[in-house]
């Protein structure tokens, strides 16, 4: 952190006749190598004392040009970049993609491989959402739940890994379905997998729900309003803390998420009003529960489901016909869009990315103000960010 003397000077009454003492605001820079920032994300602070009178979150450290790279690289090649931004949901980044190539090609994708992603695309989320629920105590000051959270990362990792190869980069989606076929045996090790984190994570809650020195950290801290969220185009988890009850599996379903969010399905929004660091950290948990009986749901049925195709056969060049396409999924942190433009070449004209972090991390502007020092990395690290995802 580095400081220097702000631009708002104010003249105080020391109460010692007609003494005064002249006070400048602080400007205070945490990152961008702070730890508590998630990677190399820079705010610049104006604090007055203890309080923090503005917040500006200065981003582009991580900047790489991805949708520019996209231009370059044809239908097969975009899908590594697009897996990167958010290092943590590679899965879910690779939907979007895949799906909007499909549609824009008018390809039907086999029913074994749209189950299939979607299950993956649900374990992904767990993971996504354990790393988050053991690093947030662990930048309050607790260090025991990560050591819970990354165990039971590591049963669903074992079997992500199975099946693609990768622990982070996946890579495992085609445009018409998916690499390759499934394992053998490898929706039994699922299967096991789920229910041994289900059976484990009441040891990871006994840690945090209900822990008297986090919910002080957290209840009341940094509120983010319903009006505020939509203002900024905040989605996820953090939105649905503040009562935004919006989720792309639901209201514009796809994959397999029409019949599981249907009447008979376990899926489920998770909704909370607070809109506080506690009540983003509930939803959070909260859903992690959600996505394991998606999981054991997919799972299921895929076992019902006749041996068959798991992608569709392509051409030697694939080409898109010319038009465009915004093709959006809920990704782990909100709302992942990519809009793609096409002049029927074999590579995209102009492929923009709407990364769901960008809008969760340009409200703290408006949601540290009045918040305390403190206070900062306890609002900062319960907007669950990648920076990688913000800056592109």
């Amino acid at each position: 952190m580095t400081s220097t003397p702000g631009p708002g000077t104010r003249t105080l009454d020391v109460g010692v006749g007609d003494a005064t003492l002249a006070s400048a605001d602080m400007v205070l820079n945490i990152g961008p190598q702070h730890p508590a920032t998630h990677g190399v994300l820079r705010l610049r602070v104006v604090l007055d004392g203890e309080r923090v009178v503005s917040a500006d979150p200065i981003v582009g450290y991580m900047h790489r040009g991805a949708e520019k790279l996209f231009e370059v690289r044809d239908y097969r090649q975009i899908t590594m970049l697009a897996n990167r931004h958010d290092w943590l949901s590679a899965f879910g980044n690779e939907l979007g993609v895949v799906l909007g190539v499909e549609a824009m090609l008018g390809m039907e994708v086999p029913e074994r491989a749209t189950w299939a992603r979607t299950l993956l695309a649900e374990l992904n989320r767990v993971l996504n959402h354990l790393m988050f629920l053991g690093s947030y105590p662990l930048e309050l000051g607790a260090i025991t739940p990560i050591f819970y959270s990354f165990r039971e990362r590591e049963d669903i990792q074992a079997v992500m890994e199975e099946i693609s190869g990768g622990r982070m980069h996946f890579m495992f989606n085609r445009v018409g379905g998916l690499k390759e076929d499934l394992p053998a045996g490898w929706l039994d090790r699922v299967a096991q997998a789920v229910a041994d984190v289900r059976a484990r994570m009441p040891q990871l809650e006994a840690l945090i729900v209900g822990n008297e020195i986090l919910e002080a950290r957290t209840k009341g801290v940094g509120p983010l309003s319903h009006d505020l969220a939509c203002a900024y185009g905040v989605s996820g988890p953090i939105a649905r803390a503040s009562g935004v009850d919006v989720d792309l599996r639901r209201d514009d379903p796809y994959l397999a998420y029409g019949e599981l969010f249907g009447e008979a399905g376990p899926g489920r929004v998770v909704t909370r009003t607070a809109g506080d660091s506690l009540a983003r950290l509930e939803v959070l948990l909260e859903q992690t529960h959600v996505s394991l009986d998606l999981a054991d749901a997919c799972v299921e049925r895929m076992r019902s489901l006749e041996p068959g195709p798991v992608n569709q056969r392509l051409p030697k060049v694939l080409k898109v016909p010319e038009g465009d396409r915004y093709t959006a999924t809920e990704n782990p942190l909100g709302f992942n869009g990519y809009h793609l433009v096409s002049r029927g070449e074999k590579t995209p004209w102009r492929l923009k990315l709407r990364s769901a972090s960008f809008g969760n991390v340009q409200v703290l502007s408006q949601v540290l103000p009045g918040c305390l020092v403190s206070d900062l990395v306890a609002v900062l690290g319960s907007m669950f960010f990648v920076v990688g995802d913000v800056d592109k």
